[in-house]
């Protein structure tokens, strides 16, 4: 039996922000929609669903409540996905849906045990 290797490339991004060791994920349901690693999700009252949090919603989805860990593409219906709910996050990796700003969902995050940092360049 012959062994085989592969290789990637990995280029991380700046969405972790502290130490990984205080990263809490776990697994999520996202409703709808091409989301991004870093995307603010608001979980959906009725069902327990995650979206992109939009402050305009009515569902509960307008209160941010974790971010999401992976890319998904739930264009094609309910996709699981791990989202991060604790840990320190680059304010600028951030998708941050309509409505939002940084400024508007930092301290409801904090709360939850997710801290949101401005990263400053080098």
């Amino acid at each position: 039996m012959k062994a085989s290797f592969s290789t990637e490339t990995h280029t991380p991004d700046s969405l972790i922000a502290g130490n990984a060791h205080l990263l809490v994920a776990r697994k999520v349901t996202i409703d709808a929609g091409v989301l991004p690693r870093g995307a603010v999700l608001g979980k959906i009252t009725s069902g327990g669903k995650y979206i992109l949090s939009l402050q305009a919603a009515d569902d509960g989805s307008q209160t941010p409540d974790a971010i999401l860990a992976e890319p998904v593409d739930a264009s094609g219906g309910d996709v699981v996905a791990l989202a991060y709910f604790r840990g320190d996050f680059n304010t600028n990796a951030l998708t941050i849906g309509t409505g939002h700003t940084a400024a508007s969902i930092t301290e409801g995050l904090r709360a939850k045990g997710i801290t949101l940092i401005t990263a400053q360049a080098a």
